[in-house]
């Protein structure tokens, strides 16, 4: 019984720290699932002519440069290009999270849109808010007691099906023993 009173203190004290950080955890997760189908967390990709690139990168930047607010974009403004030959196109992260998708066969600027993917990403392991501390300091030790909320949380579950089992056992017994 010492158990069972254990599980439950622990499950009720834990709930109230973990609350904030699992709200954080499960709402920006939420964006993070449906963000290939909602426009507003990544634009929408589009689709380029040939599934051969063939544009250089020099191209590729000095197209950048032809867009307003990137006439003076290097290299270091570009966080990561991600080139996608099935659908013809690169996509080309910038440092200030917009994401510029380009044909990669004519060079042209197919989209011009605000990425919300990389920073709700951030939120969600924790990193957003001071970086590794708050990722290794609140949100990994959330997700470690979350693990033991889903584990006791199970227990308290099973309980009730193992006494409803255990008297209908002791009852089967009474009925046999008073039958014979």
């Amino acid at each position: 019984m010492k158990f069972n009173i254990a599980n439950r203190r622990i499950h009720y004290w834990l709930t109230p720290f973990l609350a904030i950080p699992i709200l954080i955890i499960t709402m920006s997760g939420v964006l993070l699932q449906v963000k290939k189908q909602w426009g507003w967390v990544q634009p929408t990709e589009m689709k380029g002519l040939s599934a051969v690139p063939s544009i250089p990168f020099e191209s590729m930047l000095s197209n950048v440069r032809k867009i307003k607010g990137f006439e003076a974009a290097t290299w270091t403004d570009i966080k990561r290009i991600d080139i996608r030959p099935s659908k013809g196109i690169a996509k080309l992260s910038m440092n200030s999270d917009v994401e510029i998708q380009m044909d990669t066969d004519t060079g042209e600027v197919l989209q011009t849109a605000t990425r919300r993917s990389d920073w709700i990403e951030s939120v969600h392991d924790g990193s957003y808010f001071a970086g590794d501390w708050t990722k290794l300091g609140v949100f990994l030790p959330a997700a470690i007691g979350l693990l033991v909320l889903w584990i006791t949380g199970l227990w308290m579950f099973w309980l009730p099906f193992q006494a409803k089992w255990k008297k209908q056992r002791i009852r089967n017994r009474q009925t046999s023993k008073s039958a014979a």
